[in-house]
């Protein structure tokens, strides 16, 4: 997938033009701190709300031409866009970050690059930090599509996440953009200190 090619299109479908409602209503109804990681950040939208609610955040994508894009709609936030790939972070980013929040990069890939998305999130989150996510379970694909986003179930979360991880919250929640009411899943994980 040329996510690059396809923000120079146009063709970003996944962009809704605001943060996701479950993570803006969980970052009201929650006191989160400190240093956070957007990865697949995208046009900027969970960068602008964490920072909005106290986070000092950083959106990375692969997409320079979405980073571009970030920083022309938030140009108060320029600094916090940075081009670069969640699977071989900047040594910079190298267990920096007290949060990760993920909204659609993990159902953007292949289920082959699972193992390299929780490498990523092992590299860049420090032990004891939040990975706060709204999953996409299960998006309804057209026959013969295969996505992205790509089908992903509870199970699968519950399993890439198994080894080093707690869960800390876990629910549907009551908000989401129109289409996707019921199909997400807002659950938080505490990192673990490893054995």
């Amino acid at each position: 997938m040329n996510w690059d090619e396809m923000y120079q299109k146009g063709e970003v479908f996944w962009d809704k033009g605001a943060p996701a409602p479950a993570m803006k209503q969980y970052l009201e109804r929650q006191t989160v701190r400190g240093r956070a990681l957007v990865p697949g950040c995208g046009r900027g939208h969970e960068v602008a709300l964490a920072v909005e609610h106290g986070l000092d955040a950083t959106g990375l994508d692969i997409a320079p031409t979405g980073v571009a894009e970030a920083r022309a709609l938030y140009p108060q936030l320029t600094e916090r866009f940075v081009t670069g790939n969640l699977f071989d972070p900047p040594e910079t980013m190298r267990g920096a970050y007290d949060v990760v929040l993920e909204h659609t990069c993990m159902s953007a890939l292949p289920p082959t690059l699972r193992a390299d998305y929780r490498r990523g999130i092992d590299q860049t989150l420090r032990i004891g930090g939040l990975l706060i996510g709204v999953w996409f379970i299960n998006p309804a694909l057209d026959p013969g599509e295969e996505g992205p986003p790509f089908p992903f179930r509870v199970a699968d979360l519950t399993a890439l996440f198994a080894d080093g991880y707690e869960i800390v919250e876990d629910y549907v929640p009551d908000v989401a953009f129109p289409g996707r009411e019921g199909r997400e899943r807002l659950r938080v994980l505490r990192r673990l200190e490893t054995v």
